[in-house]
């Protein structure tokens, strides 16, 4: 056997191993991207601290839209809302525009068109979407935090007469994005922390009712991860 030649083959292999080493990580990173979804400018994720609450809206695999509730007073619409904007599954065999109009039939009349632009926003979009369903992915939000901003008091107090629908509120919701999915045979998953307003307004408790709260609807949305303080 020559030598040179058989020096060459080894490099050669060692070449060919290295690329597909290269090509796996690649593809490993770009699931991952996919999965994790776009971070943050200047946002550390390793920095976030752990979930502290049990307040989870995951469904079982396969799970569609559901309706959003309309129980809870105001608080608990809000975090109907959020968990609604986070939860959905591809492998449901609904698009987003599906998981948007349960949101869409919950919106406030005048404020319906924006509210739909504000969800598009949250949901993957059709391309996305499509390429996340090759591996199988589904989210869903677990809630650690939820307050009225000191600067919607200060919104309210300084707003023209009139200006803020009666019975108008703001939530802010903190809370911890989770992402699973599977590559080939192996399952992989990734979370990260996420913060946003809901606004909405409720209609005055029914009379004779015992002060029973009355419907809720949705005005707007926050960008993601630029809340009211």
């Amino acid at each position: 056997m020559d030598p040179a030649n058989d020096r060459r083959r080894r490099r050669l292999l060692i070449a060919l191993i290295a690329g597909g080493l290269a090509l796996l990580l690649l593809v490993g990173v770009g699931i991952y991207g996919l999965l994790r979804g776009p971070a943050t400018p200047g946002h550390d994720p390793a920095s976030d601290p752990a979930p502290t609450s049990t307040d989870s809206a995951q469904s079982p695999r396969g799970t569609g839209p559901v309706a959003v509730p309309r129980t809870g007073g105001p608080e608990g619409f809000a975090r109907n809302v959020a968990a609604a904007l986070f939860t959905w599954d591809t492998a449901s065999g609904y698009g987003p525009a599906d998981y948007a109009q349960v949101l869409a039939d919950v919106a406030a009349h005048d404020e319906a068109d924006s509210f739909v632009g504000d969800v598009r926003s949250y949901l993957p979009s059709t391309e996305a979407w499509a390429q996340l369903r090759q591996y199988q992915t589904r989210q869903w939000l677990t809630i650690d935090e939820v307050v009225v901003p000191e600067a919607w008091a200060t919104a309210v107090k300084q707003a023209a007469p009139g200006q803020i629908p009666a019975g108008a509120t703001a939530y802010t919701i903190t809370g911890t994005r989770h992402r699973d999915g599977t590559w080939g045979t192996q399952p992989v998953e990734a979370s990260r922390r996420v913060s946003f307003t809901v606004f909405i307004v409720c209609a005055r408790p029914i009379p004779g009712r015992g002060g029973t709260p009355g419907l809720c609807e949705v005005l707007r949305l926050s960008e993601l991860d630029n809340p009211l303080r």
